[in-house]
């Protein structure tokens, strides 16, 4: 059972527990009507066989409900293994695939040019930082 496909699995649970619901309904349905065939009055017996009828349906359609709520729960756990699936067969194809980008490019600028100068301390010191941990951050990009 380790290597049968979950979905199925699912949808095989669900079948078993709507026939379990449906039998109990009919079960229930058939109890109902046989306490409408014992009552007294005309009024009692259509009340009982009514109650039965409306049982019956609800039941059945909480049967329905519970199947459609399966089917979508295994499709769903379907799709997300496919999709599992492909990204992990993309990622493969990708960490196997040499980059292009991995050789070191030559850049143009010599090794002697200089970046930016870095802004003075000065500078910084107008913005006030708003927390109280960016305060040490600011001192720290400060100092460099």
């Amino acid at each position: 059972m380790a290597e049968a496909d979950l979905d199925a699995i699912i949808r095989q649970l669900a079948k078993q527990q709507t026939k379990a619901l449906t039998a109990a309904v009919k079960k229930r349905r058939d109890a109902l009507l046989a306490r409408a065939a014992k009552a007294k009055d005309a009024a009692g017996k259509a009340q009982g066989k009514a109650l039965a009828t409306a049982a019956y349906e609800q039941g059945l359609a909480a049967a329905k409900r519970l199947q459609t709520a399966a089917d979508n729960a295994a499709d769903a756990y379907a799709r997300a293994m496919r999709k599992a699936a492909e990204d992990a067969a993309a990622a493969a194809a990708a960490a196997s695939k040499p980059k292009a980008d991995d050789k070191p490019k030559a850049t143009a600028k010599s090794k002697t040019a200089k970046s930016k100068p870095a802004k003075a301390a000065g500078d910084k010191a107008e913005t006030k930082p708003a927390k109280t941990g960016a305060k040490k951050k600011a001192a720290k990009k400060a100092k460099r």
